[in-house]
């Protein structure tokens, strides 16, 4: 048996399944021990871990509350502002601070293989200051980690002109990536590290690079040889509440379901809601933990709740109305469940982008699009069976390779590689 050391943050929908990884550790027989933010200890025990540590001087979260966000992306709505906010806030300026605190547990705890979220290069450089086996979990789509890929909410390339459009892309990607470059290498000169000629050249330091999602969703792009699409994990988190399935109804089940983050998409929610009341349907609404449900107005036969097992909920559903986080996306899909995708931010329009090209939705483009505009894209999926036939067709490929194991079997080969 082998002794993995995570390094986390609380990255939203990113989470839950990260946890899952660490949760099929334990039930395998493997140690884990979880470096992370406070805010999370109660899902890391949840998942079976017992040594959980805090970052302590690393930036941090004590709740899921908007003032308690240090990150604050929502603030920013130029792309190239939000990466620097991030380098500044999590990834490259406080890269030291994460490195010295998950070196301190390293020599703690001597762990066979560090697991490090993607965006922690401080955790990163701490596992390759000490020769640490390192692998990177990325828990959605490849994105930056492949080349080639197409342009956030666009479709693969057809044709020479196509895939010119695509090179062209990595340029201009390794030049914005390249921002936090020097930050970066002063970081690793600290630790000893050599320094590198292009920031994502980090990545290509790692062991491995396990992209939680399946290959059938995702774009074909051009992975390093060190990244391995491992298939989604399906967990719900630990702190979904229970639920119980609506009386029989013959209207259809819409389950609207946003950001487990803040992202100041309070005012977005309520026309999704609004949008559900021109309609004749029943609904439910789960906010998540950083909007309280008394912010919404809901129409009659539409349930707010704070939370729900969307993995129960789902094969009641008829269509799932979401800003297109992956892991809801996963679910959905894997239940079968055609989805409207309204996308806020972050890694949302390339999600969209995948539901779209694959046939199993529809996304609503304008980021302030009216109830009306919604209403009628979420009676156009309910209203072409298609729809759900191409998620139901999707979804058997995202459960075949999410029950594979693939993850397990790659992370206990590099436990296993390290003893020999």
């Amino acid at each position: 048996m082998a002794h993995f050391l995570f390094a986390e943050w609380d990255g939203g929908g990113g989470l839950p399944a990260e946890l899952a990884v660490a949760r099929r550790l334990v039930a395998a027989g493997h140690t884990v021990t979880v470096l992370g933010e406070p805010v999370m200890e109660a899902e890391v025990r949840a998942a079976g871990v017992e040594d959980f540590r805090s970052w302590v001087e690393a930036p941090h979260r004590v709740s899921r509350r908007p003032e308690d966000d240090f990150i604050r992306d929502w603030e920013f709505r130029n792309p190239v502002a939000e990466l620097d906010n991030m380098y500044a806030r999590l990834m490259v300026t406080p890269a030291p601070l994460y490195a010295k605190e998950t070196l301190a547990v390293i020599d703690d705890v001597h762990p066979d293989v560090v697991v490090s979220s993607f965006p922690l290069f401080g955790a990163q450089l701490a596992a390759e200051a000490r020769g640490v086996p390192l692998a990177l979990l990325a828990p959605g789509i490849a994105g930056t980690i492949a080349e080639r890929m197409p342009p956030p909410g666009m479709f693969p390339a057809k044709g020479p002109l196509g895939r010119l459009r695509d090179r062209a892309l990595d340029t201009v990607i390794d030049r914005l990536l390249n921002r936090g470059l020097a930050g970066l290498n002063a970081a690793r000169r600290d630790f000893g590290l050599s320094p590198l000629r292009r920031l994502r050249d980090q990545y290509g330091r790692a062991d491995r690079i396990l992209v939680l999602t399946s290959a059938a969703f995702d774009f074909p792009g051009r992975l390093p040889a060190n990244a391995r699409y491992v298939g989604a994990q399906l967990d719900d988190p630990a702190w979904a509440q229970p639920w119980e399935p609506p009386t029989d109804d013959d209207r259809p089940f819409v389950l609207v379901a946003m950001s487990t983050t803040f992202m100041d998409h309070v005012e977005h929610l309520q026309r999704v809601v609004t949008a559900l009341g021109r309609l004749d349907v029943r609904g439910l609404v789960t906010t998540g933990p950083a909007i309280d449900p008394d912010q919404i107005r809901a129409p009659d036969g539409v349930q707010v709740v704070r939370s729900a097992p969307h993995s129960a909920v789902l094969p009641h559903a008829d269509v799932l109305v979401t800003h297109g986080g992956h892991g809801t996306l996963m679910k959905a899909l894997v239940a079968g469940v055609p989805v409207v995708c309204t996308p806020v931010g972050r890694d949302q329009p390339e999600n969209a982008a995948r539901v779209v090209y694959h046939g199993a939705g529809v996304r609503v483009t304008k980021k302030k699009a009216s109830p009306a505009t919604i209403a009628a894209a979420v009676q156009r999926v309910l209203g072409d069976p298609s729809y759900r036939q191409a998620a139901a067709r999707l979804g058997e490929r995202i459960r075949a390779d999410a029950e594979a194991g693939l993850v397990l079997t790659e992370l206990e080969a590099l436990a296993h590689a390290t003893r020999r």
